[in-house]
C-alpha cells in the first residue's frame, strides 16, 4: 500500500498511480550526518557539465523560478563552466528517468532533481557512479546521492503569530495542494503559531489536488473566505487566492517569492526560499573534488525565511512576529509538547520538543486544522 502521507513536497503533480508507486519511501527515513561515502574526483570548471531538472516551468514565480535563481548563481559563480543543462516540466513518470539519463550521456558531473522525483532518479543514480546527485526534498542517501530541504516550518510559525494578531474572527483559512508531510507542517506551524496569540483560533484547509491551479486557487479562497475566514494561507506555487484577499479585504501570506503586487494591501508576508548558495556550494565542492552526499535541512535565515512584511501591517505586529523569530533564531524551538491531534489526542507530550526529522516527515493536523485527512 502506498503511503500518500511521504510523498515529495512537489510528488502529486500529474502523478499516476505507477508514479506514486515508484515514489514509495524506504524504511530508515535518514540517515545521521553525511554519507561515508568517498568523494568524487575534482573536475576543471572548463570540462564540467552540470544538470537541473524542475517539475515545472521556471516563469511560475514560485517553486521552480527560486531553483533557476539558484542555477543562475552557479552560472555566475563559475562563469567557465563548459554546459549547464536545464529541463522544465520533468514529469513524475518514466520520463523522468529519460531525462536524468540523457544528463548523464551528455557528460554531466553533477545533478540536481529540484522535486524529488524518487525511485525515477534512484535508477539513474545507481548506474552512474561517477555522477554526484543532489534531490530536492528527497529522503534517502546513497553513496553518489544526497538531499536536501528547507525548514520552513520556523518562518511559517512567526507568520501564524502575525495571523493571531491580525485575524479579528479567528478563523484562519488554508488553501492546500495534497495531503503531504510538507503541507501538514505548513498547517500546523501556522495555526501553532497563531495560538500562541489566539488560543481559540481555528485553521479551514481546502485541498485543491494541485500545486499551480490559479482557478482553484482563487475559488478556494472565496470558499474560505465566504466561510468566515479573515486572513488566507497557503503553499501554492501562484497568486490566486492573493489576489481573492485583495478583493475581499482580508489579509493572506504566501509562499516561495514576494508577490506582493498581486495583493499589495492584503499581503502579509511570504515564506522565502533561496537555493542561490547552497547551489554555488555544492557545486563548488564537486568541482574541488571534496563532495560527497549529505543530508541538509536549509535553517531560518540561511536558505528559508519570512518576507519583509507587507505595507498595511501595523509595527506592533510586526514587532511582536520578530521577538519569536529573533527566539527561533537563538535556539528556541516552538514545537515542544504538549501537542495534541486533531482528535485530541496527546502526540506530542509535554516538554518534548519535536526534531528536525519529526518536523519534516509530520503526517498528522494539531488540534484546531479541519479539511486536510492523512
Amino acid at each position: 500500500m502506498i503511503d500518500l502521507r511521504t510523498l515529495s513536497r512537489r510528488g502529486f503533480l500529474n502523478m499516476s498511480a505507477a508514479g506514486a508507486a515508484a515514489l514509495a519511501l524506504p524504511a530508515g527515513l535518514f540517515r545521521a550526518g553525511t554519507a561515508s561515502a568517498a568523494t568524487l574526483p575534482a573536475v576543471a570548471e572548463e570540462d564540467a557539465v552540470i544538470g537541473f531538472g524542475h517539475v515545472g516551468p521556471i516563469t511560475d514565480e514560485g517553486w521552480t523560478w527560486s531553483h533557476h535563481q539558484g542555477l543562475l548563481a552557479v552560472k555566475e559563480a563559475f562563469p567557465k563552466l563548459k554546459k549547464v543543462i536545464e529541463v522544465e516540466n520533468v514529469p513524475y513518470s518514466a520520463d523522468a528517468t529519460r531525462t536524468y539519463r540523457q544528463f548523464v550521456s551528455e557528460g554531466a558531473n553533477m545533478i540536481f532533481d529540484t522535486s524529488s522525483t524518487g525511485d525515477f532518479l534512484h535508477e539513474v543514480v545507481k548506474r552512474a557512479p561517477e555522477v554526484a546527485f543532489m534531490e530536492c526534498d528527497g529522503h534517502q542517501v546513497m553513496d553518489n546521492l544526497g538531499w536536501y530541504y528547507l525548514a520552513h516550518w520556523y518562518p511559517t510559525y512567526v507568520i501564524g503569530v502575525a495571523a493571531g494578531h491580525l485575524s479579528k474572527t479567528g478563523k484562519l483559512g488554508y488553501v492546500a495542494s495534497f495531503p503531504v508531510a510538507s503541507v501538514f507542517c505548513s498547517t500546523n506551524a501556522f495555526l501553532m503559531g497563531a495560538r500562541s496569540v489566539n488560543p481559540a483560533a481555528t485553521l479551514q484547509t481546502i485541498a485543491i489536488n494541485s500545486w499551480f491551479d490559479p482557478q482553484a486557487a482563487t475559488q478556494a479562497g472565496t470558499a474560505l473566505i465566504d466561510n468566515g475566514c479573515d486572513f488566507l494561507f497557503g503553499i501554492m506555487d501562484e497568486a490566486g487566492y492573493l489576489q481573492v484577499a485583495e478583493q475581499r479585504g482580508v489579509w493572506a501570506a504566501m509562499w516561495n517569492t514576494d508577490i506582493r503586487r498581486y495583493g499589495p494591501n492584503s499581503y502579509v508576508s511570504s515564506v522565502i526560499i533561496d537555493f542561490k548558495k547552497f547551489y554555488v556550494d555544492q557545486v563548488g565542492k564537486r568541482l574541488a573534488g571534496t563532495w560527497s552526499p549529505s543530508e541538509t535541512l536549509l535553517q531560518m535565515g540561511s536558505g528559508v525565511d519570512r518576507d519583509v512584511w507587507g505595507a498595511k501591517v501595523p509595527a506592533d505586529v510586526a514587532k511582536a512576529a520578530d521577538a519569536v523569530r529573533d527566539k527561533i533564531v537563538g535556539g528556541w524551538s516552538p514545537f515542544t509538547g504538549e501537542i495534541k491531534d486533531s482528535t485530541g489526542t496527546v502526540r506530542i507530550a509535554k516538554d518534548q520538543k519535536m526534531t528536525d526529522t519529526e518536523l519534516y516527515t509530520w503526517d498528522w493536523s494539531v488540534e484546531g486544522v479541519s479539511g486536510l485527512t492523512s
